[in-house]
């Protein structure tokens, strides 16, 4: 008897989903193959093509798909709207053309190898897309999510979200007469869309924080968590309803609370059930897996993945070094991003049902892109050792004997100074830093420098920082910072927090983080430079420290009018309103 027959469906088919993830995960975790393809392989097992425990893997794929609507708000509330604003040219540039680069190449190919042109292009746009699911958990598992290269692959799948709206209607453009694929609505359509977008930004803006405000005061803690999981399926039940991605309208509810009070508790309370759901949701792709089918085409399929895999790698490699990323960050980019996408299983089977392309090719190009994501955490894992430097396998993250009751995280030449200060007092310190020409050039001097990634968690944890009384972060890269002061606030709130600000906008940043001090690289050298020059040209004492204290106070009223009012703002102060008289070159 299955699992979901008549007389055990209730009780069996969830023992059945923890039983399995309970014995796979521990045991791919074991062989450092990661929890993804754990879950794959568990759904692969339990399912209609391995053991036959549950036999429909459709109806759980529905459901699973609630892990990628939680994930996306989770996201959605790390990301505020000024932040987001501030990807723009990542979204719509690099964005839309990976979409159209990829679809292009992937469908020549798929020409080449037969498939009409309209299956083809439908083909490649399918493939061209990436997995939310799979990429944005990678990159996290890493603490690199909020990294350059992090924020710019997200900028690419958000772009892809939305392009699935158009791809739906591109396959009902190219169906034939008299499928079902065309629509005479087309316009109408696209009005409850945007009024659905409308309508969320709206009750984000000025219903949700009132609302959470008065079921705070009840004091109930699962009344909280009812009301984050009612906000986050709303939202992806009205995008649902207009014929968009529900993970789209959970972000953009994400996104809208991402200035809120109740970010911090909203985030809590999703969590157990993002991680459950994100893992069904694996799970139940492993189901989907047409073994029969994969054995019948092995050989095709495995040359598919590889070369859409290498192309998108190489393309989207390309597109991030031609704007602007750094050859580390570029390949990484392309890997993470190389595989096929959850929409295409969407698009695929509308493409099918619209006889745009046969159910056998429907059916081979999701294996590729099932394949595609088996084989994304190696990929990506090989990217990743690939750009490490090859001389930081000799430095292990060891702390075992740290001590003091300082953190420096940085030890460049701002952090060597600062380190200077703080022993003039006769603070013990513990200073940690990921560049090995650093820590072999302090420990020349005598200094103990432990290598590690000051901007991930569990590092921070192994050089104790939740003893510390103090934390100056002096890193040269300015998410870094974000990422090691964000991770500070949260699970070491007792520590004061010292801050090198790599320029105006990453201080007004970080005041908004409220760290106990921050200051720019470079405004205190700048100011005494100008002071010395003036003193070269004759200027008095009296004169250096009027002329001082009035750019400290433009600075800081232009500072505070930036705050309320975005970067432009303020540029009336940049310039003294009297200039001070020095005497002239005899």
């Amino acid at each position: 008897m299955t699992a979901d027959s008549a007389h055990g469906f209730s009780l069996l088919q969830p023992l059945v989903f923890l039983g399995a993830a309970c014995v796979a995960v521990p045991l791919f975790r074991k062989l450092k193959l990661g929890a993804v393809i754990g879950y794959l392989a568990a759904g692969v097992v339990i399912g209609p093509f391995g053991l036959g425990l549950i036999s429909e893997a459709k109806s759980v794929l529905t459901l699973a798909e609630l892990g990628v609507v939680l994930l996306l708000f989770i996201i959605g509330l790390e990301l505020k709207p000024s932040r987001l604003w501030a990807m723009r040219k990542d979204i719509v540039g690099l964005g839309l053309a990976q979409v159209l680069l990829c679809a292009a190449a992937i469908a020549a190919i798929a020409l080449l190898f037969g498939l009409g042109w309209k299956a083809a292009v439908i083909a490649g746009a399918g493939l061209a897309l990436s997995s939310t699911a799979f990429a944005a958990p990678l990159m996290a598992e890493r603490n690199e999510l909020a990294s350059p290269y992090g924020q710019r692959a997200f900028a690419v799948l958000l772009l892809q979200d939305l392009a699935i709206v158009p791809l739906i209607a591109l396959v009902a453009l190219l169906a034939p007469a008299g499928t079902g694929g065309a629509t005479e609505n087309g316009w109408m359509d696209i009005a409850w869309m945007l009024a659905a977008v409308g309508a969320i930004v709206l009750v984000g803006l000025y219903l949700l924080n009132p609302a959470f405000k008065v079921l705070a005061a009840t004091g109930s803690t699962e009344i909280m968590t009812a009301s984050a999981l009612l906000v986050v399926l709303g939202a992806a039940a009205v995008m649902q309803w207009v014929g968009m991605s529900m993970a789209m309208g959970a972000f953009l509810a994400g996104v809208l609370l991402a200035e809120s009070n109740f970010r911090h508790e909203l985030e809590a309370d999703i969590q157990p059930f993002r991680g459950l759901l994100l893992g069904l949701f694996f799970i139940a792709v492993g189901m989907g897996i047409d073994l029969p089918l994969v054995s019948d085409n092995l050989a095709v399929i495995a040359a598919a993945v590889v070369l859409v895999m290498l192309v998108k790698t190489v393309l989207i490699w390309g597109l991030a070094r031609f704007t602007g990323s750094d050859h580390r960050d570029a390949l990484r980019m392309g890997a993470v991003l190389s595989q096929g996408g959850e929409f295409a299983f969407v698009l695929f089977t509308a493409a099918a049902a619209s006889q745009v392309m046969t159910a056998e090719q429907a059916n081979l190009l999701t294996a590729i892109v099932t394949f595609s994501l088996v084989a994304t955490p190696a990929v990506f894992s090989a990217a990743q050792w690939a750009v490490k430097p090859k001389e930081a396998s000799q430095y292990p993250e060891d702390f075992s004997e740290a001590s003091g009751s300082a953190l420096i995280i940085g030890y460049g030449r701002f952090g060597q100074v600062v380190s200077q200060v703080l022993r003039s007092r006769g603070l013990d310190l513990t200073m940690i830093d990921s560049n090995v020409t650093a820590i072999e050039a302090a420990s020349k001097y005598g200094h103990k420098i432990y290598f590690g990634d000051g901007s991930r968690l569990d590092v921070l944890r192994a050089a104790g920082a939740e003893s510390m009384k103090l934390i100056a972060v002096c890193v040269d890269d300015a998410a870094a910072a974000t990422l090691a002061v964000q991770h500070i606030a949260q699970h070491f709130p007792l520590a004061k927090v010292v801050v090198r600000a790599v320029n105006r906008a990453h201080s007004m940043e970080l005041v908004k983080l409220n760290v106990d001090n921050q200051v720019r690289e470079t405004f205190e050298s700048a100011i005494y430079l100008g002071k010395t020059g003036l003193q070269a040209l004759g200027a008095s004492t009296s004169e250096l420290a009027a002329i001082e204290e009035d750019v400290r106070r433009r600075d800081a009223e232009r500072f505070a009018i930036q705050l309320a009012e975005g970067m432009h703002a303020g540029r009336e102060l940049l310039f003294a309103s009297a200039v001070q008289q020095l005497p002239e070159e005899s």
